[in-house]
């Protein structure tokens, strides 16, 4: 299972899941402690701002980024869940857990995937570029892109409530 929460809940998500794998999506300088009970080879810390275009003076999800995430992920053993978080639990983190879930399930129709991102997050709304560069790695032919488009912007909100995306379809 994949949990999914904003930075402020991280300490809690992992008590409560018992996760002892953690990706964290924040900008360049953004303070952040890797948990004490997160091993240091456990924790996968991508810097990046959150934004879906190049932008001067910021840094843009890339690829290294993506390829990154899904070579973590496919070390993960799934002994104990995963916990993902970004500032907001909206967008960043939302994305690399749809990355994660279709990454270890190369079968999973990318729309039904989508949709039990939505259920799970109302205020879910992934990240495109991050999702653009795994459509590419994932050689899913524009239909991760197209799946998340088609559930549209989450519902307004400063931070996302913490959610669970199993990785089962």
């Amino acid at each position: 299972m994949i949990h999914v929460c904003p930075a402020t809940k991280v300490e809690e998500t992992l008590a409560a899941s018992g996760a002892a794998h953690l990706v964290t999506l924040l900008a360049a300088g953004t303070d952040f402690t890797r948990p004490a009970g997160i091993a240091p080879e456990n924790h996968l810390f991508l810097k990046m701002n959150d934004i879906a275009e190049m932008q001067a003076g910021l840094v843009a999800p890339g690829r290294a980024h993506v390829e990154s995430l899904i070579a973590f992920a496919r070390r993960w053993d799934r002994a104990r869940p995963l916990a993902i978080n970004c500032f907001a639990g909206i967008s960043r983190s939302t994305a690399a857990a749809y990355i994660v879930a279709a990454a270890l399930a190369p079968d999973r129709d990318e729309a039904e995937l989508a949709w039990a991102l939505r259920l799970a997050a109302p205020s879910a709304t992934p990240n495109p570029l991050l999702v653009r560069h795994a459509d590419a790695l994932l050689a899913r032919q524009g239909r991760m892109i197209g799946a998340i488009a088609a559930i549209g912007r989450g519902e307004d909100a400063y931070e996302g409530v913490p959610f669970v995306l199993p990785l089962g379809g």
